[in-house]
């Protein structure tokens, strides 16, 4: 990939996206089409394939489809299958048809089996249920993995799937609605030290344990597996740091400064009880990333905080 080679990145305005058009343009790629308001509407197949045709992007960074948390799951699960499904046919489609040298789709670590051996491998990919609170998602992320790899099959495309761990950071989504648990924890405890609540709840019992990547460490590797992977089999982007929700929710109340009580409401439901990435064929290849978590929570606190009271 080379610094003046046309680069699309579908999605450049969620929180992987905007976090890799930071990376783009710190490591010199100035060709960068589709940013803003000036890409596709990437659920009309018609307006993806004339955005293609126009273009030509060389790379394509799929990182585009709405996500979130276990609420969002739970009001909005045809809206998130549908999105995705569209979202990414109509991507890869068009990147095939227009000759897109390569193209890396992130798939999910929710795409995994609820009780897949840990930490979690490609070869455990549907061996199993998936976790019950995000199904319709999950197996919208399985379908664009597939057609990457059958693309890549049938017409001999450099087509290539990451499977990122959790992540978090600048830009993420804060409503708590939708958010994941990071920024939603981040609200919370925000608000309730502003109005000096004496307690707040987190939904679970604080059992589950997850692997959390700094979003910018995470584009970091979409760049480095764009330069040095290409294979069939899907590659995990993880190699953070992993820890209990509740070691997790100790760590955001004293980065936020609050002083009040966390209560863990075992009525709300965890989710898969491990979600932990081998990704020793990532790290293998000489990757690693760079944020301690700590720092990567307060660089995220303080872009909300700014926001927030802005």
């Amino acid at each position: 990939m080379e610094q003046n080679d046309k680069i699309f990145v579908a999605g450049n305005d969620t929180l992987i996206g905007s976090a890799l058009v930071r990376q783009l343009k710190s490591q010199g790629y100035s060709s960068l089409v589709g940013q803003g308001d000036r890409g596709p509407d990437l659920r009309d197949a018609r307006s993806v394939d004339t955005f293609f045709a126009a273009h030509k992007p060389d790379y394509v960074f799929l990182v585009a489809g709405e996500s979130g948390g276990i609420l969002a799951n739970q009001h909005y699960p045809a809206q998130l299958m549908r999105d995705n499904l569209l979202v990414q046919t109509h991507v890869i489609e068009s990147a095939y048809r227009h000759g897109v040298r390569k193209l890396l789709y992130l798939a999910s670590s929710c795409s995994y089996p609820k009780h897949a051996a840990q930490p979690l491998q490609i070869d455990s990919l549907l061996t199993g249920p998936l976790e019950p609170t995000n199904v319709p998602y999950s197996v919208a992320k399985l379908a664009g993995l597939h057609l990457c790899q059958a693309y890549r099959q049938q017409y001999q495309v450099d087509f290539i799937v990451g499977i990122p761990a959790n992540a978090f950071g600048i830009g993420d989504d804060f409503a708590l609605e939708t958010a994941h648990v990071i920024p939603a924890l981040i609200h919370k405890l925000h608000w309730a030290k502003l109005h000096k609540q004496p307690s707040i709840d987190v939904w679970g019992t604080g059992q589950p344990r997850r692997e959390f990547v700094f979003a910018d460490d995470l584009a970091d590797a979409c760049l480095f597996v764009m330069q040095h992977y290409s294979n069939s089999l899907p590659i995990n982007l993880g190699g953070g740091t992993d820890l209990s929700i509740r070691e997790l929710a100790e760590l955001l109340k004293a980065v936020v400064g609050y002083q009040g009580r966390l209560n863990f409401d075992t009525s709300k439901p965890d989710g898969m009880p491990l979600k932990a990435l081998d990704s020793t064929p990532l790290l293998s290849l000489g990757w690693q990333p760079q944020t301690a978590l700590e720092s990567a929570i307060a660089a995220t606190y303080q872009w909300f905080r700014e926001t927030a009271d802005g």
